[in-house]
């Protein structure tokens, strides 16, 4: 700061920006030893203290140790037993501050699992360092925010085993008039041994992805001027894991019921044409209005059109125009019998033009927009694709290899800052 201030007098100018960073640098400076102060025990006056076994532990001396804290390094001072019956050591203090086998304090962690599950590791170290004039390394990044993701994954899978036993408190509450489910799946790349014995998307060459099943529910009130849907705001909650579909069956399920499943007046399942997740929803929500995204139907239409006149944009767009058109007024019928009575040469054409036929008959029902939009429900699944997008974002950049452990970890911590759920979870971890 003397510098600082010497180049003003000098020059007549100030650089608020050096002035800034130099104020926030002594408040760091000047707030350290007085947090060490305050944690500072010395010998306590209790020199023995119960111990696990049944024994107790004696007091032994005061050992020091650094930690990084917000306001930077700090050496803290706690009292050390040791207990002779069992032979293992306390230091109470490291409990009672949450810093109990790390060099982190708790508020240095809630930032590095933030700028984890944001961006790259390496990236969240220089924003640390920029945003908040902490140093760590790309490492340390790394294993903090998968830890902790870790641990949400963790506790997540203890309440879906409660759920499926129905053993989780009841919420109790007002009547939710519309409740969503979305379910949508997602590549992401692996480093080769989580691919092993796994066939890959294209014939002779071995995957190189493994897929993210993301769930998400929301709940719908109001509808604009127009009738449409509009869902309510902070309403959306995500998640999501590398998994079975039997496992990803207990997450949504278990999702839905903490969000009010029994108490929605109306529930609706949105989802692409994917057999596993009508398959899901057949066992879990039997009585939901099922609806496929209508986008995605339109987007098989146009592929067809596209495979049954290559190089004519004119003819595919006339074809796909007027099934879409079919498909927009619920006729699925008349495009089912449309792609019966087509004729191809190359009997893969023919396949897929059977392929699609059976896509759009076997989801009919599903297929009932103008009946859904008379209801005023969405019939749109963007809310979780929007919600893959957002995951791809982290979880795709250039360069990444994730194993099946790291990359769930990172959903898992991902899942709860979108969801509005991290601070309960971060209050609750040490209940």
């Amino acid at each position: 700061m003397q510098v600082i201030f010497a180049e003003r007098r000098k020059t007549g100018q100030l650089d608020l920006e050096q002035v800034e960073m130099g104020l926030r640098a002594a408040v760091h400076r000047g707030g350290a030893p007085a947090l060490a102060h305050l944690l500072d025990q010395g010998p306590p006056e209790e020199r023995k203290r119960s111990c696990s076994c049944g024994r107790a532990a004696r007091y032994v001396e005061t050992r020091w140790r650094s930690i990084l804290t917000v306001l930077g390094p700090v050496e803290v001072c706690r009292a050390y037993y040791w207990c002779n019956a069992c032979q293992q050591s306390q230091i109470p203090a490291d409990q009672e501050w949450d810093i109990e086998g790390t060099e982190f304090s708790p508020g240095v962690r809630r930032m590095m699992a933030l700028v984890g599950q944001e961006c790259s590791f390496d990236a969240g170290r220089q924003q640390l360092e920029m945003l908040a004039g902490l140093e760590v390394t790309t490492k340390a990044i790394e294993r903090i925010a998968e830890s902790i993701g870790s641990d949400i994954e963790v506790r997540e899978r203890e309440t879906h085993q409660q759920a499926m036993q129905s053993n989780l408190p009841v919420v109790v509450g007002l009547p939710i008039p519309v409740l969503y489910i979305e379910m949508d799946g997602t590549g992401i790349p692996v480093v080769a041994a989580e691919t092993e014995g796994r066939a890959g998307k294209i014939e002779g060459q071995p995957p190189r992805t493994r897929e993210v099943k993301l769930g998400c529910v929301f709940t719908q009130t109001l509808r604009d001027d127009e009738g449409r849907p509009i869902r309510d705001p902070d309403s959306t909650t995500y998640t999501g894991a590398i998994e079975s579909t039997e496992l990803f069956a207990r997450r949504i399920y278990t999702e839905a019921l903490q969000r009010g499943w029994d108490r929605a007046l109306k529930k609706v399942v949105l989802g692409d044409g994917a057999r596993w997740i009508w398959a899901l929803v057949e066992l879990l929500f039997p009585g939901a209005i099922q609806i496929v995204d209508l986008y995605h139907a339109r987007e098989h239409l146009w592929t067809m059109a596209a495979q049954l006149y290559p190089g004519d944009d004119a003819r595919q767009r006339r074809w796909a125009m007027v099934q879409q058109n079919r498909l927009d007024h619920g006729h699925v019928a008349k495009i089912v019998a449309t792609l019966h009575l087509l004729v191809a040469d190359s009997p893969k054409l023919c396949q897929q033009l059977q392929t699609e036929a059976d896509y759009f008959e076997r989801n009919a029902e599903r297929m009932r927009y103008p009946e859904f939009r008379r209801q005023g429900l969405f019939v749109s699944s963007g809310v979780i694709e929007a919600g893959c997008k957002t995951i791809g974002a982290r979880l795709k950049r250039s360069g990444m290899f994730w194993t099946v452990r790291g990359a769930n970890a990172i959903l898992a911590l991902r899942c709860q800052m979108l969801s509005g759920k991290f601070d309960d979870y971060w209050e609750a971890r040490r209940a």
